[in-house]
């Protein structure tokens, strides 16, 4: 049975100018939106590390870590990571060696957290790398290695790593994922599907809705290795998303037997009602769509 939670981020204000995005006052703190998941009966919760984090200290994640306990609320994962290649004029460039190395300790210190928390998972990015870009097999092999790094060490804390298909650079497809999924081969490597993330998908440049469906056929290629769902909610306020087909969606999971956790995101594109409004109608869409 597919289990249905949420993603505990949420901007406090729409419109944010790209540079506050990640300023922390941005965000609402993730104990309300814990609360909140609570309310609307979902079951599992996700986070993104440290948005909507008051604080990176032990005894506030612990706090959180009991808040979740208490609620019934299961840690699915901590997104963690801004992957390993760098972009520069939409082309996939080399990382500088301290960059990477940051890069590589950010990943650990998610892994450490997720062991602490008592999630199974991280989520890491896996842009894709443009065949334009500059030493693309270079840059490919470096992005292995370091996903097998921090495998080898998420292993030793009984983690297991996830690759979401999502920028930087740009959208993987299909091919994309299970090329990676391949080369890098280890076996807490699992895949974390996002719905909106594909060449030609709404969420993507230009962000909206699209005249076509072929980015379906990515979610087919590579749903059967797939052990969480990312569901991506943009306009939802007449009570179904409009920006993707989620009857398409739950039946390409069903097709390949999908058994594990759906986590509603909300990136809100123009709705008519609150941002938690527009969540527990993306809660009441999916329930329906699952239970029939």
């Amino acid at each position: 049975m597919i289990k249905l939670g949420c993603n505990a981020m949420l901007r406090a204000a729409e419109k944010l100018p790209h540079p506050a995005k990640e300023d922390p006052g941005n965000w609402i703190e993730v104990s309300e939106l814990v609360r909140r998941i609570r309310d609307w009966l979902l079951d599992i919760v996700d986070f993104q590390l440290f948005r909507g984090f008051a604080s990176k200290a032990p005894a506030y994640m612990h706090a959180l870590k009991i808040l979740c306990q208490r609620s019934g609320l299961p840690i699915g994962f901590l997104g963690v990571g801004r992957g390993f290649v760098g972009e520069a004029n939409g082309l996939g460039v080399a990382l500088s060696a301290p960059e990477m190395d940051q890069r590589i300790a950010e990943v650990k210190e998610g892994v450490d957290l997720a062991a602490f928390m008592g999630a199974p998972l991280i989520r890491l990015f896996a842009g894709a790398i443009p065949p334009e870009s500059p030493d693309r097999d270079a840059l490919w092999q470096t992005v292995v290695a370091s996903f097998q790094q921090v495998c080898e060490y998420a292993a030793t804390r009984g983690v297991l790593v996830g690759l979401h298909n999502h920028a930087p650079v740009v959208a993987p497809s299909g091919d994309d994922v299970l090329r990676l999924l391949h080369d890098v081969d280890r076996e807490n490597f699992t895949f974390i599907l996002d719905t909106g993330w594909w060449p030609g998908a709404p969420g993507t440049a230009p962000l909206g809705p699209r005249s076509s469906d072929d980015f379906y056929a990515h979610m087919e290629q590579t749903a059967p290795h797939a052990s969480y769902v990312r569901a991506k909610i943009y306009k939802i306020d007449s009570g179904r998303e409009e920006w993707l087909d989620y009857e398409r969606i739950i039946d390409i999971l069903r097709a390949v037997d999908f058994n594990g956790n759906m986590s509603i995101v909300f990136e809100g594109q123009g709705n008519r009602c609150s941002d938690y409004e527009a969540i527990w109608l993306a809660a009441a869409h999916l329930r329906q769509l699952l239970a029939s």
